[in-house]
């Protein structure tokens, strides 16, 4: 893996990478070398344009954008990386096969404002909505979603946790803003591994995670020897 971050990392040095040209549109178009989501590493050529910010954070930032290819609306997340340091996010993406879990497509590296920055960036299928923005929309008309709604959203959460549970993976962060929706197809699919480990029995875990108001309570009282049992 770090053998791998470091050819990256000369690609992006040696080849000027990203490059920006124009489309047919006017718009900027951004072509990188990106590696395949899934294993075995298949490095091809991508294009995306159309790129906004839909998120940002402590973790990084979210673009929305479009693969030039395909016409494949993506979520591209953007994160500082650590040379010291595999990112566990991406090594445990990349093992993930799931219909409820937002599929990651391809990855690629590139450089920051200042010349030792090296920034991660995560191209993800896109899904436009959250369980936290339709809860909201359904709490401002002062009514609740349906149950038959709220049953189906469920039965997909618990379908993807049982998956990465039977990896070895806890996802430490469930939360409804990390449960993306299509409202077309009510699909439910988890996101956000950035807090996501493979636990290892005997080893311990840092207690100070998850979003404070989803807690497990093992966490609130400090434990660092926990299950998948706390999500």
């Amino acid at each position: 893996m770090y053998l791998e971050f470091v050819c990256h990392e000369l690609i992006v040095i040696l080849t000027g990478l990203p490059v920006y040209k124009g489309d047919k549109d006017g718009g900027k178009v951004t072509t990188v070398i990106a590696t395949s989501g899934s294993l075995p590493d298949r490095t091809q050529e991508i294009s995306y344009a159309d790129t906004k910010v839909i998120g940002n954070g402590s973790f990084g930032v979210v673009y929305q954008a479009r693969l030039c290819e395909s016409d494949q609306p993506v979520a591209i997340k953007k994160v500082l990386q650590d040379k010291r340091f595999k990112n566990r996010e991406l090594q445990i993406m990349r093992k993930l096969d799931h219909c409820n879990i937002v599929k990651l497509k391809y990855f690629f590296y590139s450089s920051g404002e200042k010349r030792e920055e090296i920034y991660l960036n995560l191209v993800l299928e896109f899904v436009p909505e959250t369980v936290y923005r339709v809860a909201r929309h359904y709490s401002k008309s002062k009514q609740t979603i349906p149950l038959v709604h709220v049953k189906l959203y469920m039965y997909q959460l618990f379908r993807s946790l049982a998956y990465i549970h039977s990896l070895g993976i806890c996802h430490r962060d469930i939360k409804p803003q990390n449960l993306l929706l299509d409202p077309e197809t009510a699909v439910l699919k988890l996101c956000d591994f950035g807090s996501a480990k493979v636990l290892v029995k005997g080893e311990p875990n840092v207690a100070y995670i998850c979003s404070r108001y989803y807690r497990a309570p093992e966490l609130i009282f400090g434990a660092t020897d926990y299950t998948s049992n706390i999500a």
